[in-house]
């Protein structure tokens, strides 16, 4: 089988044997496999309700507003824009209709557990199910991307899996035709020695997300690079995994228990959300992204529960992590786009003050 069918299957299962996210571990936070932003610090989910909250704006501050988060995880997030946004920004908040949107029914049913009591929250399994599109909405996408299952090419061909001596064994076959176009048009031929991945599945996952929004923004945050930086000899073989926070670049160890991840090729999907109509907007570092945010308040959502000098200190060391280059402000970017906004004043969003680069297609 192809690579990206073996990832799927250790990942998300089939039929009636679980996957890593189908199953019933715990993959999320100290006692899992991996943490993200939302486990840092409530500061993150702070930070970006503020920035929602300009978007709102920019769509003319309309009576409702859906906010739209696919992956969700455990919820963290939500619910710190849940709580933040309704003490700081009322209005905003009355407008809110929040949407999660995920596929693992075990992660469903604790979403839907834990905001039972929020009437303006409703948990789907996936777009699909949504009654017809969403008129002004935030896209709103943490660590996604860097979930979808990839086609993996090396310099002998294209990986495929198969099973030989009781072990997982690779043979390679010329790239099939849909893999070649994407390396051609997004990415890199890899070299002797070198391989290179090909996300198929973003494609149909960026078009029907943005098929189900009329006008409003997307924000995509992940760790990735662009072709340019590919075009450099930097981020080829990006494939990882993590079990109990330690990393290994072995797909094959423990399938099924162990998470399996690639970087996301930024320049794959602000190509395909150029085909899909959207505006892209100039790639920022969730540093860049979270200063942007955070300038003009200096921080103040990040201490303003703070009593004693050492809870401060905490906190200062936590917002270090997330929004300062040694931390994961650098290995993380974000992409901005939009749909049916007026450009220029989609440009001026706070988090987009430091802009890098635009991503080339």
């Amino acid at each position: 089988m192809r690579f990206a069918r073996y990832m799927e299957l250790c990942l998300y299962g089939a039929d009636e044997v679980p996957g890593y996210y189908s199953g019933p571990r715990q993959q999320f936070g100290k006692a899992g496999d991996f943490y993200t932003s939302s486990d840092v610090h409530a500061v993150f989910g702070r930070l970006l309700s503020r920035q929602f909250e300009q978007m709102w704006r920019a769509q003319g501050s309309p009576d409702r507003i859906d906010l739209i988060e696919p992956g969700p995880g455990r919820g963290l997030f939500a619910q710190d824009v849940l709580e933040w946004t309704a003490k700081k920004f009322p209005e905003f908040h009355r407008a809110l209709r929040y949407t999660l949107v995920e596929a693992s029914a075990g992660l469903r049913q604790r979403l839907e557990e834990r905001f039972a009591q929020h009437g303006i929250v409703q948990v789907l399994g996936s777009l699909a199910e949504a009654k017809g599109t969403y008129e002004n909405a935030i896209v709103f996408a943490n660590e996604l991307f860097d979930a979808l299952p990839v086609e993996v090419v090396s310099d002998r061909g294209q990986v495929y899996v198969t099973v030989g001596n009781g072990r997982f064994v690779e043979t390679f076959q010329p790239p099939a035709s849909e893999v070649s176009d994407y390396l051609d048009r997004y990415s890199v031929h890899p070299h002797e020695g070198e391989r290179v991945e090909a996300c198929l599945a973003a494609k149909p996952m960026l078009e029907q997300i943005a098929a189900a929004v009329q006008r409003g923004f997307f924000v995509f945050i992940d760790y990735g690079y662009t072709r340019d930086e590919q075009l450099q000899g930097r981020h080829l073989d990006t494939l990882m995994t993590y079990r109990q926070h330690a990393a290994s670049a072995d797909p094959y160890a423990a399938p099924g228990e162990q998470d399996i991840t690639a970087h996301v090729n930024f320049t794959a999907l602000s190509g395909i959300a150029h085909d899909c109509g959207l505006d892209a907007f100039p790639l920022v570092t969730q540093s860049q992204f979270l200063l942007g945010i955070g300038e003009e308040t200096q921080f103040a959502d990040a201490f303003e529960e703070c009593k004693l000098p050492q809870e401060q200190a905490k906190v200062a060391l936590q917002l270090k992590h997330l929004a300062t280059p040694v931390g994961m402000g650098d290995i993380f970017h974000v992409l901005v786009l939009s749909r049916g906004v007026q450009k220029e004043k989609a440009a001026r969003l706070d988090g987009l003050k430091f802009a890098r680069e635009i991503p080339s297609r």
